[in-house]
C-alpha cells in the first residue's frame, strides 16, 4: 500500500519543495511587474520605454541560462543556487529603491541573471535528489506548481500594486527571498557536484551570452520596421552564435556539448521544448488579441478566458507523468501534441466575430491538457538520455531554447497574423484563425518528430524491474 502511494506522488522533500517555491517565485517575477508598468512610468520612466523593465529581465535570463547550467555541473548546485537566491533577492531590494528608470532597469538585469540561476538548478537539484518514477512524478510536480504560479500573478500583482504601489511587486520578493534561502541552506546537501577539472569555457560563454542577448533583445522589439538598428543585432547574434558553435567542437570542457544533439531521442525532447513555447507563448497572443478586438471582451474577461488552458495543463501535468509508468515516452509526448494540436484546429474552425465565448471552453482545456501530458516526459526524456554529470547542461538548454522559442513564436506567427490580418473585427478573426492553423500544423509536426526521434524503439518504457529499484 505504501509502494502504490509513493507511485502516485513523488515523496515530499525539501528539496523539492525548496524548488517549486523558488521556481514560482522567478515564474511570478516575470509577468507580475507588468501590471505596474502604468505607475513606474509615471514615477520614474523619465521619458524613457518603460516596457525595458519587462525585456531587461527577460534578455538577461535567456542570455545566461545555458552558461550557468554547465556552471552548476563544475561548481556544484548547492553554492550556485545560494548566489542565485542572493542576487535575486538583493536585485528585488534594488529595484524597489530604484530613483530612475535606468537604475531599475539595471537592477533588472541582475535579477534576471540571478533568475536564470534559480530557473536551471531546479531540474538538476531534483534529479540528483529522485531517480525513476519518483524523478518522473517530482519534474510533474515542479512544472505543475510553475503553472500554477503564472497563474495566479495577474491577481496576486494587482492587489499588491492597488495596496502598496508598483514598488511593492519587488518588495514581496525580500521576504521570500530571504526564507528561500535559509531554507536552501539547511536542506541542499553540502557535497559539490564533482566538476571537470579542467577551467570553464569563458570565451565560449560570453560568445553564447552576446548572441543570445542580441537575439533575445532583435525578438522583443517593439518596433514594426526593420532599422539599422535591428541589422547591428542580427549581425551580432549570428556572428556571435557561429563562433560558439565552431568553439564547442575544440575546447575540452564546452558550454554546450553539441554531440548530444546526434543522439535522436536528445534532439526530439529538444525541438519538442522549442515547439512548445512557439505554441505556448505565441498562440496564446494573438488568441487574446482574437478576444478583445473581435468578441470585444474587457481585459478582465478576456484574461479569465485564457484560465481554462491553465488550470488543465495544471491537472494533466502530474497525469502525464503517471503515463510514464505504462507508455513508453514518445508515445505519452505524442498524446500530448496531439491533443494540443486538436484544440488549436477546432478553435481555428470555430472562431468568428460572433461565437459565443463558452464554445470555446472546451478546445481551450484541450489545449491545456496537452500542454499538461506532454510537458514533464519532455523534461524526463532529456535528464534520462543524459549522463548526471551533464544535466545542468541539459536544463541551461530547454530554458535556453524554451526563450527563443517564445520569441521566435511570437515573430513569426506574428507575420502569420499581419498577412491575413487586419483591423476590423471580420480581418482580426481572419489572422486568428490563420495563426491557430499554423499552429495546429505545428503541432502535427511535433507529433511527428517525438515518435520518430523519440520513438519507443529508442527510448522504451522502463521495465518492471528498473522501476522498483527506484
Amino acid at each position: 500500500m505504501a509502494a502504490e502511494k509513493s507511485r502516485r506522488l513523488p515523496p515530499l522533500s525539501g528539496v523539492l519543495v525548496l524548488v517549486m517555491a523558488s521556481t514560482g517565485l522567478v515564474v511570478v517575477d516575470i509577468t507580475i511587474v507588468a501590471l505596474g508598468l502604468p505607475l513606474i512610468s509615471a514615477d520614474v520612466a523619465d521619458g524613457g520605454s518603460v516596457e525595458s523593465v519587462v525585456v531587461t529581465y527577460t534578455v538577461a535570463m535567456g542570455a545566461l541560462t545555458q552558461v550557468v547550467g554547465s556552471l552548476s555541473d563544475r561548481w556544484g548546485r548547492r553554492p550556485l543556487f545560494l548566489t542565485g537566491i542572493a542576487v535575486f533577492t538583493l536585485a528585488s531590494l534594488a529595484a524597489m529603491l530604484a530613483p530612475s528608470l535606468g537604475f531599475l532597469n539595471l537592477a533588472r538585469v541582475v535579477q534576471g541573471a540571478g533568475a536564470a540561476v534559480i530557473m536551471v538548478n531546479g531540474i538538476p537539484l531534483l534529479s540528483d535528489r529522485y531517480s525513476g518514477e519518483e524523478r518522473n512524478l517530482a519534474i510533474g510536480a515542479w512544472g505543475s506548481f510553475a503553472t500554477v504560479a503564472g497563474l495566479l500573478a495577474p491577481t496576486l500583482g494587482g492587489l499588491l500594486i492597488e495596496a502598496f504601489g508598483w514598488q511593492a511587486v519587488f518588495g514581496i520578493n525580500i521576504p521570500l527571498g530571504i526564507a528561500a534561502y535559509i531554507v536552501a541552506a539547511r536542506v541542499l546537501p553540502r557535497t559539490a557536484q564533482p566538476g571537470p577539472a579542467a577551467r570553464p569555457d569563458w570565451l565560449g560563454s560570453v560568445l553564447l551570452m552576446v548572441g543570445l542577448g542580441a537575439a533575445t533583445t532583435l525578438m522583443l522589439r517593439p518596433e514594426a520596421t526593420w532599422g539599422i538598428q535591428d541589422t547591428a543585432l542580427l549581425i551580432v547574434a549570428l556572428t556571435s552564435l557561429a563562433g560558439f558553435s565552431v568553439l564547442q567542437f575544440r575546447v575540452p570542457q564546452p558550454t554546450l556539448e553539441l554531440r548530444l544533439f546526434t543522439q535522436p531521442a536528445f534532439s526530439g525532447a529538444m525541438l519538442a521544448v522549442f515547439l512548445s513555447r512557439v505554441l505556448s507563448i505565441g498562440g496564446s497572443v494573438y488568441l487574446v488579441l482574437y478576444f478583445a478586438d473581435a468578441l470585444l471582451l474587457g481585459p478582465t474577461l478576456a484574461g479569465l478566458l485564457m484560465t481554462p488552458i491553465f488550470l488543465a495543463q495544471m491537472i494533466t501535468g502530474m497525469v502525464g507523468s503517471k503515463l510514464l509508468s505504462h507508455w513508453a515516452p514518445g508515445l505519452v509526448i505524442g498524446l500530448g501534441y496531439t491533443l494540443k494540436g486538436a484544440g488549436l484546429l477546432a478553435l481555428a474552425l470555430l472562431v468568428a466575430p460572433d461565437t459565443p465565448w463558452w464554445v470555446l471552453l472546451v478546445p481551450l482545456l484541450a489545449w491545456g491538457a496537452g500542454g499538461g501530458i506532454a510537458g514533464a516526459p519532455v523534461m524526463a526524456v532529456a535528464v534520462n538520455v543524459t549522463a548526471p554529470e551533464r544535466v545542468g547542461m541539459v536544463a541551461g538548454s530547454v530554458s535556453t531554447l524554451a526563450s527563443v522559442g517564445a520569441g521566435i513564436g511570437t515573430a513569426a506567427l506574428g507575420a502569420v497574423y499581419t498577412l491575413y490580418g487586419g483591423a476590423d473585427r471580420e480581418a482580426v478573426t481572419g489572422g486568428v484563425q490563420a495563426v491557430l492553423t499554423v499552429s495546429a500544423l505545428l503541432s502535427g509536426l511535433a507529433v511527428a518528430t517525438t515518435l520518430i526521434l523519440i520513438s519507443p524503439r529508442r527510448v522504451p518504457r522502463p521495465a518492471r524491474h528498473e522501476e522498483a529499484a527506484a
